[in-house]
């Protein structure tokens, strides 16, 4: 089974493509919403998040402190690197163990998607590399309509912080243009048969 990354900056629009594939029947792990849930679920994972940053990182009711730990990591790029260290790998046991029953289930390809693959290395576990892109202004546009609380200077500063897109393109076996102005769907059909072909010949 071909095994697909999905990425892409903030705004970038991967989860509208990521929920096309699905639509065409593909199925989708998305690992940020896992990587949530994992924290939450996982009692090995939690028990290592207490322990590094107190007991407070969790609420009475064993959800996380979302606002706790944000302002743990936030500008702190240690403690940033320490939250991913606990967490990284075991979203990639978990995705690993979700390709393998994908591939069980006879599916000619499957696709994970995670905002920092390339950061965390984990597009090397894959076989293709799929990079979304979109110019900042739409980007931030984009996030500013789901998410009306954040400021433009602040999305631009998150924008600042990850991979340039450019970076990103380099090392993208496949790239969807999602600005708005190049059609979307037909873009996806597209890259679906194309990997479909690739699946085939593995």
């Amino acid at each position: 089974m071909l095994k697909v990354g999905i990425t892409g900056g903030i705004g970038s629009g991967k989860s509208t493509v990521c929920r096309i594939f699905a639509v065409l029947g593909i199925p989708v792990y998305d690992a940020d919403s896992r990587a949530k849930w994992l924290q939450t679920h996982d009692e090995s994972l939690k028990n290592q998040i207490i322990h590094h940053f107190g007991t407070a990182a969790y609420a009475a009711d064993g959800s996380l402190n979302r606002s706790y730990m944000a302002a743990q990591v936030f500008n702190q790029p240690e403690k940033l690197q320490l939250l991913n260290s606990l967490v990284h790998p075991r979203v990639a046991e978990d995705s690993a163990q979700w390709l393998a029953q994908q591939q069980a289930a006879g599916k000619p390809y499957a696709i994970k998607e995670a905002a920092l693959m390339i950061e965390a290395g984990s597009y090397k576990q894959l076989d293709v590399l799929v990079v979304v892109t979109a110019p900042e202004e739409v980007r931030i546009a984009r996030v500013l309509q789901r998410d009306p609380q954040r400021s433009p200077e602040e999305v631009a500063a998150i924008i600042g912080k990850q991979m340039p897109e450019s970076e990103k393109v380099k090392i993208a076996d496949y790239v969807i243009v999602n600005d708005g102005s190049h059609m979307l769907i037909p873009q996806i059909i597209r890259l679906h048969q194309e990997l479909l072909r690739r699946a085939q010949k593995q």
